[in-house]
């Protein structure tokens, strides 16, 4: 009878495989869906989107604590698991308190609200907008615990490169929709029918740098698929391969990033098809066998890529030229004025906002309140203040709006998964791939704000936690499919 028994409780100990897969199926669906609602939903522009945004990625918290349950039954994993949310629970703490303590009082003024300062410590943490800064907070959790599920619940290498699949066709379809409302000149949003708040959108984004960073990240989703294809083998020619798939839908995207008219993403893009250039020429000759030749496919490589190229350059030709005009325009203005324009004088003020509250900042989402009282730039016809909504640097802002503390915590959410991999984990191009992709936004930060777009953070964190995760069950061998 005692054998019974035991068969019993060792059953339970472990829940069964078809409600684990289960588990691991609602964590993917649940990320493509934040995917396909943060992309086609204006990349989360909107007020209505970033609170569906907001109530769709928190119920990811429910998928969270049923892992844990299971973690607590086995008797194993819970503490690690728990241990990679303490860096997001010190940053939640942090924005948490912070909303306690006001630092602005809002008073009415010829019926208009107006913000006053209040006496607050710099050296404590405070909120200039405690409402606003609690909102910003759900919708980073909210973006956040869906890719985070992933690292914890997917098991299953298959089960990830599915999801990215979906990631790069939706991209693809988006790539399309946008090339075909550019073409047409489209006025605004959804050929026309959505009014945008500037002229520089493309596809459902509303601003095209936003669009540009997630393209990026596409891109490298991309060649982390086409690389794994072409190592898989098992087809007949390249051109009859998913690999060969995976590359036509990078050429799709990448072209739509000069069409955007983002200039910056465009030079990032340069340096992204470089990369991946010299990878493809190096693995040509790492893994040529002796005797062989690999003239007829370098030259092959050489013109596939001159060819993808011209036609990029072919398809933006025309946004391509008025961005250019541009450029050259406010270099001559630049020199005609011996500095680097208003953004250096931009980048000094922010930095002096950062200054007055070095330790804890200003509070989340304080920046526009908070700036204007630091902004020294006036309009040179009417001499009425600039507004910024962002710093167009969202390292310093970061730092002005959580501190050091803050923006070490929010660092330490993306660190404390990277350093749980080592050199054995990253073998494959797959993951590599990814977090280049990742290490390019987060460079692009220092002189954009990416971050500031709901689709871009979550798609970031996507590829960070895919790879992570990815990079771990492909060098432990674990996981129900390769």
């Amino acid at each position: 009878m005692e054998h019974p028994t035991h068969t019993f409780e060792r059953d339970n100990a472990h829940p069964p495989a078809s409600a684990r897969r289960g588990l691991e199926w609602l964590a993917v669906a649940h990320a493509a869906g934040m995917l396909l609602l943060a992309t086609w939903g204006f990349g989360g522009g909107t007020a209505w989107v970033r609170t569906a945004l907001t109530y769709l990625g928190g119920a990811g918290i429910f998928l969270l604590l049923a892992h844990l349950a299971t973690q607590l039954h086995r008797g194993s994993g819970l503490l690690r698991s728990v241990a990679g949310l303490a860096p997001l629970l010190g940053f939640n703490l942090l924005v948490l308190v912070g909303a306690f303590t006001p630092s602005f009082r809002e008073l009415l003024y010829e019926g208009s609200p107006l913000l006053v300062p209040n006496t607050v410590s710099n050296w404590l943490p405070s909120s200039a907008r405690p409402a606003l800064a609690l909102r910003e907070l759900a919708l980073f959790n909210a973006l956040f615990l869906p890719c985070f599920n992933l690292s914890l619940i997917v098991r299953s290498r298959h089960r990830l490169r599915g999801l990215l699949i979906f990631a790069a066709t939706n991209a693809v379809v988006l790539s399309i929709f946008g090339t075909l409302q550019k073409l047409a000149h489209s006025p605004g949003l959804f050929f026309g029918r959505v009014k945008s708040p500037q002229p520089y959108f493309f596809s459902s984004f509303i601003y095209h740098n936003h669009w540009g960073a997630f393209a990026l990240l596409m891109i490298a989703v991309c060649a982390a698929l086409a690389w794994y294809y072409a190592q898989r083998g098992g087809y007949r020619d390249f051109f009859h391969s998913n690999a060969f798939s995976a590359v036509l839908g990078l050429l799709l995207i990448a072209a739509t990033i000069p069409l955007s008219g983002s200039r910056s993403s465009t030079l990032l893009l340069a340096g992204l098809l470089t990369g991946g250039l010299l990878h493809v020429i190096i693995d040509l000759f790492r893994t040529r066998r002796d005797g062989d030749s690999v003239t007829g496919a370098f030259v092959s490589v050489c013109v596939a890529t001159l060819l993808g190229v011209a036609a990029i350059i072919y398809v933006g030709s025309e946004t391509i030229t008025t961005r250019v005009a541009k450029t050259q325009e406010q270099l001559a203005t630049m020199q005609a004025h011996g500095g680097i324009g208003s953004r250096a004088t931009l980048y000094h003020d922010t930095w002096q906002m950062a200054r007055a509250k070095p330790v804890f900042g200003w509070g989340m989402a304080s920046y526009p309140h908070v700036f204007q009282l630091y902004n020294t730039q006036t309009a040179t016809a009417d001499r009425l203040p600039v507004f910024y909504a962002d710093a167009h640097s969202d390292w310093l802002q970061a730092i002005a709006e959580h501190g050091f503390v803050g923006t070490a915590l929010l660092a330490l959410c993306a660190l404390l998964p990277l350093s749980h991999l080592r050199a054995r984990h990253l073998r494959h191009p797959l993951p590599n791939y990814l977090l280049a992709g990742c290490a390019l936004i987060v460079l692009y930060a220092w002189v954009e704000f990416p971050f500031g777009n709901a689709a871009v953070v979550f798609t970031w964190w996507l590829c960070l936690f895919t790879a992570v995760r990815y990079a771990r069950l492909d060098s432990s061998g674990t996981g129900p499919s390769t």
